[in-house]
């Protein structure tokens, strides 16, 4: 094919080398301009029309640059040659011009967001078809390594399932129980879990919580208890699985499960006793001993992934691994990721995703976490993408990248290039300060809550108007529209407070008017 690729002076010879690089007949053609984003259609028009008609006429399409802001449509009418953006980002041209065949380009949206837009689709349409793919499910079932949890396949066969918690669930009230289930769920939750509370008996509660759960939610229902009055009520409330059996629980448990024919993990103790395995050994050997005594049930082990640097996370994970090894008849395996995110003050992005991949490695099927704390806000959605990357990256038999879905929150997947204009213009450091002068048409409280950024005018210490919005685009729109502020030093620190706000809102962070947003943690 031959493409005749339009840029401006500065990005030029990036664009040449993705352009010799490429096994189409590519032309560049530079347009004695410094930034290529400056381009309009009008100007390229006008540019190409200098051109030989001949060298012109024999090129199949034309890429402009990907940052212009306008459609470039109007280059294909006066021209006669099919025109469409290229990448945003000149580093990025060689990807662009790799797909150009299978791409759908556009004549509006830049080829890069094209190509991330198409990996996306075909990667979720591919596990889409996987999960409704109910002849190949039902076989893949046949295998002792995965069980249905309710009418949820789990599994070593299956993208890993994330069992979400519903912490302290008893002292909820329904209302709230029913909002952090529906919360999960929305985040990509697979299950939802009730947390019950350490040393109190309260089975009371149980059967309510069980059917409201039971009742709105399409996803199997959990409960997570080690007393067995707990576990005896919820499965007589109709839960979908149990956590947790232990060698101190499971011979009063057990004979109801086996009725009803519900799974249950099992745990490598005895809290009764007060016995926790002290070797990876001991641990392994005590859930192989469990599983047998649990026959006529489906079990998930569970060998106890332990916080860093506690016992040892390393040994919990060898004991996973040795017990999917060395056990005779294989089982889906739980894995704890919240036992470390929760104790490990770091943001918890990129630790759900590499415990996720860990998890992948070692066949684990159920990811379990809550989220207790503002660092691990956000670890479901996480999990449950991580999950997807993980199960195309096994499927593909690839590293988890460049799979059309990842987890890239804070920085970008590539180091852009930066390209300045040199302008003969004075040089000033900023730093100088103004007076500050009250702006007479109010003031405002900027606040974050629900899932949205609320703003309150004031005028003479009175509350006048509330607006919310979820972007700072459309409140300070709003704000202007409505002729409430009007000094633009007021406008200024308006727009910049607001844009943190939504910052705070994408990203799950608190809010706090006046204050930064993010820690300098880089001066340790």
């Amino acid at each position: 094919m031959n493409i005749l690729i339009i840029t401006g002076e500065l990005a030029s010879n990036l664009v040449k080398d993705a352009s010799l690089k490429s096994d189409h007949n590519v032309k560049v053609h530079v347009v004695k301009t410094p930034i290529a984003a400056f381009l309009t259609p009008k100007k390229i028009i006008a540019e190409l029309r200098t051109l030989p008609v001949k060298e012109l006429k024999s090129q199949d399409m034309i890429l402009t640059p990907g940052l212009i802001r306008k459609d470039v449509s109007p280059i294909t009418e006066k021209i006669g040659i099919p025109t469409y953006k290229g990448s945003t980002d000149a580093a990025d041209l060689d990807i662009v011009l790799e797909m150009v065949d299978k791409l759908d380009l556009s004549t509006k949206k830049s080829a890069d967001k094209l190509i991330e837009e198409e990996q996306k689709k075909r990667a979720l349409k591919y596990i889409a078809d996987f999960e409704n793919d109910q002849e190949n499910i039902e076989k893949l079932l046949k295998k002792p390594e995965n069980i249905l949890v309710g009418d949820l396949p789990v599994g070593e066969d299956f993208p890993m399932r994330v069992l979400a918690e519903i912490a302290n669930a008893p002292t909820l009230s329904p209302e709230e129980l029913l909002k952090h289930a529906e919360y999960f769920v929305k985040s990509g939750a697979n299950m939802v879990d009730i947390g019950m509370i350490a040393g109190e008996n309260m089975a009371s509660k149980i059967p309510s919580m069980v059917n409201l759960l039971k009742e709105n939610l399409e996803v199997p229902v959990s409960i997570d208890t080690l007393q067995t009055e707990e576990l005896l009520v919820a499965v007589d409330s109709g839960v979908d699985m149990v956590l947790s059996l232990d060698h101190g629980n499971y011979s009063e448990v057990l004979p109801e499960l086996k009725k009803k024919k519900i799974p249950a993990v099992i745990l490598p103790t005895d809290y009764k006793r007060g016995w926790v395995p002290e070797t990876t050994l001991e641990r392994v050997n005590s859930l192989m001993d469990l599983k047998e005594k649990c026959k006529g049930i489906n079990v998930i082990a569970d060998p106890i992934l332990d916080p860093v640097n506690s016992k040892s996370m390393v040994d919990s994970v060898i004991a996973c691994r040795k017990f999917r090894d060395d056990v005779n008849e294989k089982c889906p395996i739980f894995f704890g990721v919240g036992n470390v995110t929760e104790l490990l003050d770091v943001d918890s992005v990129g630790v759900n995703a590499l415990l996720a991949g860990i998890s992948m490695e070692l066949g684990a099927s159920i990811l379990f976490t809550p989220e207790e704390s503002g660092k691990t806000r956000g670890s479901v959605k996480e999990l449950a993408v991580s999950s997807k990357m993980m199960f195309l990256s096994k499927i593909r038999a690839s590293i988890p990248k460049d799979l059309g879905i990842n987890l890239l929150v804070f920085k970008d997947k590539r180091k852009g290039e930066t390209i300045l204009e040199l302008v003969d213009v004075p040089e000033i450091e900023a730093g100088s300060e103004y007076k500050f002068k009250q702006d007479p048409l109010g003031s405002f409280k900027i606040s974050v809550e629900e899932g949205r950024i609320r703003v309150v005018h004031y005028q003479k210490m009175q509350a006048t108007v509330a607006i919310y919005g979820q972007t700072a685009w459309e409140l300070y729109h709003e704000i202007i529209n409505r002729k409430l502020v009007s000094r633009i030093e007021h406008a200024a620190y308006l727009g910049q407070e607001l844009q943190k706000a939504e910052d705070a809102l994408k990203l799950g962070k608190n809010y706090m008017q006046d204050f930064p947003l993010f820690g300098k943690f880089m001066e340790y």
